[in-house]
């Protein structure tokens, strides 16, 4: 099968690219014939295709540069020739996108179906009901109302706090309407029932969206299989591995650890770093640092259960599927995603987003011993193999359109 993926970065920048750079490699493995088109970028990976890909823009430079950000926002200019050019190369049976928004826009999912090819599309956050992508205001409150059909971007300034981003914002989500977008694309792929929820009820049609989890890629799991056993420390501790950033709701997971009187190991860094150091002082909290994967395996397998604390609307979060691969229980907060991959007493448990008292009672009485870690371990590498996203992803492929 001929198969084209189309992601606006070609690195591994955040969760979509890396998605995207597995299911390259994953497709490739099993024997398609795989082509890549993204923007170029002097961080992409250096593929024999890159010559092709849409010329670097960027946002918030010279005018004449803002022009052409603008151009490429609307679909218009340098990225309809290049990538109609790659298309008529390519000659894809499949065009899989990620995400394409601002840097190369919708156009190219019009162009794909125009030239016949199969589109499908992974939704790896909420941009297409939600013009600020996250469903969350600048104040670091929740907001549906893009997704309920209230266009209120200006009032809150949701882009960036930033009057003139959430216009272009704004501008952007009126040229690619959801009706427009629905009718370019034969399948979405939603990461989670969460996400797939959340589209139906931005008025895209269910019967569409198929939910296919994220999965772990193999070296990946190799690492973790491959990886000694932990040393027993003398006092259990929990884990959180991820941004130091508001919306992560990792103020709260300090807190309810100072308060609980627990041991926290955290791994990451980020603009709350200084607080939280002054809110964990004297505390059993032990800041790391950013980690290499060799030492974010060997944390979450010491850990009693590492923590997903998040505030905001999470997808199908990689750190969540990575510890139960480890075999490693996740305390998860009930919010976005989150709650669908942890069943309560058999891999976690859930709390209230955002509460600091019902989080350091589960911590406090958290009982690791209560938890089948080999159990966990084989459960989610079943549900989260290459070889069983793979099996999903062919099937929505060979679907006639």
């Amino acid at each position: 099968m001929k198969i084209l993926i189309v992601s606006k970065m070609f690195y591994h920048r955040g969760g979509a690219e890396v998605v995207a750079i597995a299911e390259r490699d994953m497709l490739r493995a099993a024997g398609h014939d795989v082509q890549v088109y993204a923007m170029h970028h002097p961080e992409n990976l250096p593929l024999e295709e890159a010559p092709t890909w849409a010329p670097e823009i960027r946002f918030g430079g010279s005018l004449s540069g803002n022009i052409k950000a603008f151009e490429r926002l609307m679909g218009w200019g340098d990225v309809v020739s290049s990538f109609h050019r790659v298309l008529v190369k390519a000659q894809p049976d499949v065009v899989h996108f990620h995400n394409i928004h601002s840097y190369l826009s919708p156009v190219v999912v019009s162009l794909a179906r125009k030239f016949g090819a199969r589109t499908v599309w992974t939704l790896h956050d909420l941009k297409l009901v939600c013009p600020a992508y996250l469903g969350r205001r600048p104040d670091g409150s929740l907001c549906t109302d893009c997704i309920d059909g209230q266009r209120n971007l200006m009032k809150y300034r949701c882009m960036k706090g930033s009057r003139f981003a959430s216009l272009m914002a704004l501008l952007e989500a009126l040229r690619w309407n959801r009706r427009k977008l629905s009718a370019a694309t034969d399948c979405f792929i939603a990461p989670s029932a969460f996400m797939k929820s959340m589209m139906v009820r931005g008025g895209f049609d269910g019967s569409k969206i198929q939910v296919i989890h994220n999965f772990i890629a193999p070296e990946k799991l190799r690492a973790i299989l491959s990886a000694p056993e932990p040393i027993t420390e003398a006092e259990p501790y929990f884990a959180y591995v991820g941004r130091l950033s508001s919306e992560k709701g990792v103020k709260t997971l300090v807190k309810a650890a100072v308060r609980a009187g627990v041991a926290l190991k955290i791994g990451g860094d980020g603009p709350l770093l200084p607080e939280l150091q002054e809110i964990a002082a004297g505390s059993k909290v032990e800041f790391l640092g950013r980690l290499d994967g060799a030492r974010v395996i060997n944390l979450l397998r010491g850990a009693a259960a590492s923590v997903m604390p998040s505030e905001c609307f999470e997808n199908n979060p990689l750190s969540v599927i990575e510890s139960l691969c480890a075999g490693t229980p996740v305390i998860g907060a009930n919010i976005g995603g989150i709650p669908e991959l942890i069943q309560p007493g058999i891999n976690g448990e859930h709390f209230p987003s955002g509460s600091v008292e019902t989080l350091a009672a589960k911590l406090a009485c958290f009982n690791p011993e209560a938890y089948d870690r080999k159990e966990i371990s084989a459960r989610a590498i079943a549900e989260f193999s290459e070889s069983t996203h793979l099996e999903k992803l062919l099937k929505i492929y060979s679907l006639k359109a």
